[in-house]
């Protein structure tokens, strides 16, 4: 049984906790991760309350130095322990633009069979080909980040439209950057093949054009 003294004790420091709690809104004795969570509930309803699509981006790239050092020592850990601190903060590592970092986060959670937070119904492969196909789509991004993303992603399940969106990715960046038609060609071909609706058609028309007309004009390489 808790002697006099003892109880007297606790309802001290348990009413100085509270206090120091309610002016702080964090608790004096959490854990780093509580920490985090907390700064990041915070965070998150500063960007509810933004609409645009591009200033929430721009704040999500003002936050992310808070948690820089977090996150690498998740990854210096290596421990593999569910964490929603980071796998959102790797979400707005994409929004951010910041897609090398972005994939060394991505390579620790899928490494680690880690899940997304409840409110995302996609798995983590899934969110990252996604995501980062969307943004190859939207403005081209290097080739090396589309290929690495379809690495670290191919064995993982996911639905075929998404893998589709990232083979169009691939397709459109190798036919710009690389001018591989031939790569290109094959990239397309298989989106087409995951998605009849993944507005491949017209690319590959123009490539096998741009291939027929190569092997014309230069029949013996063609042999």
């Amino acid at each position: 049984m808790l002697s006099p003294a003892r109880k007297h004790m606790m309802r001290i420091k348990a009413e100085q906790e509270a206090t120091a709690a309610a002016e702080s809104g964090i608790r004096p004795d959490a854990s780093q991760y509580e920490l985090m969570l907390a700064q990041l509930y915070e965070h998150k309803q500063q960007l509810k309350a933004i609409q645009s699509i591009v200033s929430k981006c721009a704040r999500k790239e003002e936050l992310l130095p808070e948690y820089r050092p977090y996150i690498e020592g998740v990854i210096a850990a290596d421990s593999g322990a569910a964490d929603d601190v980071f796998m959102t903060t790797m979400l707005w590592t994409i929004d951010a633009g910041h897609y090398g970092q972005a994939l060394e986060m991505a390579t620790y959670a899928i490494r680690h069979g880690l899940t997304m937070p409840d409110q995302f119904q996609r798995s983590t492969a899934c969110v990252i080909a996604e995501e980062i196909a969307d943004a190859a789509l939207k403005s081209s991004l290097p080739l090396a980040t589309l290929l690495a993303t379809e690495q670290l992603t191919a064995a993982q399940d996911m639905p075929d439209q998404v893998r589709a969106k990232l083979h169009k990715a691939l397709g459109l960046d190798e036919a710009l950057q690389a001018q591989q038609p031939e790569t290109a060609l094959n990239h397309l071909r298989t989106a087409l093949s995951l998605d009849e609706r993944a507005g491949v058609k017209k690319p590959i028309e123009k490539l096998e054009r741009q291939l027929k007309n190569l092997a014309a004009e230069f029949p013996d390489s063609a042999a």
